[in-house]
């Protein structure tokens, strides 16, 4: 569905604009001011379009154009590239971005669920996601998304679980070499165009990458 809102957005934008110009034209035509019910109604519709123009253009622009996951093996840590985003701010740059988080591998445990949507399987759709649990006990205190399907999930979450408890060599071998889509050819997708790349920050890229030092 990506690269839709991008098109959907100037719609929004336009209509947000037509309101306004909707209740001046009336007010010239009519040669009285509108009501106050029609003039309400005017503002909601104005505003409800500058906001799903808005939240449709930066869901497709602002996300990154892939979420990443990082394990390591010498630390337990996990880490997260993540992109958050906030509905009910849609003009707010603080609420919108890639946010990288580090978990200790120790408390993430794998849940599948099903989402609710407008969606071709009948309304739902399966997925695994990762719990981060409150260290000791079963209080889950974060979420994220893992895998788009249950056999996928659990198909990554036991490669997972290899890398960590036996390392590297106890991974398959993959004739193709991982899809890298930071340099992905993108063509006709507007809005994977205009995507930020994925870019870790200097310390949790490094971190993420070496092993702690003997004396850290």
């Amino acid at each position: 569905m990506r690269g839709v809102g991008v098109w959907l957005a100037p719609f929004n934008f336009l209509l947000s604009i037509a309101f306004p110009v909707i209740l001046i034209v009336y007010a010239v035509t009519q040669h009285r001011a509108p009501s106050l019910s029609l003039v309400l109604v005017g503002l909601c519709g104005c505003i409800t379009a500058l906001w799903a123009g808005m939240y449709f253009w930066k869901m497709d622009t602002e996300a990154p154009r892939d979420e990443p996951i990082r394990f390591n093996r010498a630390r337990r840590k996990v880490y997260v590239y993540r992109f958050r985003h906030n509905g009910l701010k849609p003009f707010s740059r603080s609420a919108w971005g890639a946010r990288p988080e580090v978990y200790d591998w120790d408390n993430l445990h794998a849940e599948a669920c099903s989402i609710y949507g407008a969606m071709g399987s009948g309304g739902s759709t399966q997925t695994v996601t990762l719990a981060v649990l409150e260290p000791g006990t079963h209080k889950v205190v974060d979420r994220f998304h893992f895998a788009h399907d249950i056999q996928q999930g659990e198909m990554y979450w036991a490669m997972a679980q290899l890398f960590m408890q036996q390392g590297p060599q106890a991974l398959p071998s993959f004739p193709r070499p991982p899809r890298d889509w930071n340099n992905e050819k993108i063509r006709f997708n507007l809005a994977r165009r205009l995507a930020p790349k994925v870019h870790w920050p200097e310390a949790i890229d490094l971190e993420s990458r070496s092993a702690p030092s003997m004396h850290g």
